[in-house]
């Protein structure tokens, strides 16, 4: 049995044969509606999510199987004590796999070493979040017909954001990968990230504030918002906010290429102007997030169709 905490939890080949398998699905999805029929996923989000808890749900349910759970702490035994490790131990004997989001890191990797289930990490606090990662991978690769040799601006909240650093930790595994990091002095990439992940691996990078400076030098630019939850107080987020909105007028710096993606939700970081350009892949990206989850259930539970 195996979990996956991180997207370094699989190896360059395993993940090929994830996104494989995934694009196997997108073009064949009926082969796969019955494979899953009378499995259980458990969906245990102590935090708010609405695209990373209903796409689990989706996958499941587009593989034949059922989903139950819970959508926030208030609304499960977290309100009365009940520990992580002991919730994980009680669900093991209700479903087949799990997913869990918490906004405490580590949290995820207490409930794996408790369970006799699968589990998939939907988000541990400011620390990882490979499930995104496995999605941004399929949509890269699906619509840039690679992994390697690109240039990829990393921008707004570098600090606090999850989905960031775990496409560093998958993307330096690739040759040819070079990041501009761009955000604001207070939100750099931490320095753990930058010295453990990037400099070891000798990765080259730079870090820019004004996006401008950026935008003409990007194969992919990934926008993420500010994350009014990871403040500590209001002054600084209100300060922060605003100080990367990507219009129409940024969008003619880029080339004709430059894919844009977002983990979504976005507050007023990306204009909505940008949509109906065709260089705009973050909804596509929600869409290739369900093939992705759908791959991932089947490997933990080891079904071959």
């Amino acid at each position: 049995m195996r979990h996956l905490m991180s997207p370094l939890d699989f190896s360059v080949e395993e993940l090929d044969k994830l996104l494989d398998l995934a694009n196997d699905i997108e073009a064949n999805p009926e082969k796969y509606a019955h494979a899953c029929v009378g499995k259980k996923l458990a969906t245990l989000f102590y935090e708010p999510s609405t695209r990373t808890r209903l796409s689990h749900e989706a996958a499941m349910i587009n593989l034949g199987g059922s989903v139950l759970g819970f959508s926030t702490a208030d609304s499960s035994s977290a309100t009365k004590g009940e520990s992580v490790a002991d919730t994980i131990r009680m669900v093991s004997c209700y479903a087949d796999i799990c997913a869990m989001r918490h906004p405490k890191e580590g949290s995820t990797l207490v409930a794996c070493e408790n369970s006799s289930i699968p589990v998939i990490n939907a988000g541990d606090g400011g620390h990882q979040h490979p499930t995104q990662t496995l999605t941004d991978l399929l949509t890269i690769r699906s619509l840039k017909g690679r992994l390697n040799n690109m240039t990829i601006g990393l921008c707004g909240d570098l600090k606090f954001g999850r989905t960031v650093h775990s496409l560093i930790h998958a993307l330096v595994r690739y040759p040819g990968i070079r990041f501009i990091l761009i955000s604001p002095e207070e939100l750099r990439l931490p320095g753990y990230m930058r010295h453990d992940v990037l400099d070891r691996n000798n990765i080259p990078y730079e870090e820019v504030v004004r996006l401008e400076d950026a935008l003409p030098k990007l194969d992919l630019l990934y926008m993420t918002r500010v994350q009014k939850e990871r403040f500590f107080n209001e002054e600084d987020y209100v300060r922060m906010k605003d100080f990367y909105i990507l219009d129409a007028n940024k969008m003619e710096l880029a080339g004709p290429d430059m894919l844009v993606l977002h983990p979504l939700p976005r507050v007023n970081e990306i204009a909505v102007e940008v949509d109906k350009d065709p260089r705009a892949a973050y909804f596509k990206q929600v869409q290739y997030g369900v093939y992705v989850r759908m791959a991932l259930i089947l490997t933990l539970l080891e079904i071959q169709v």
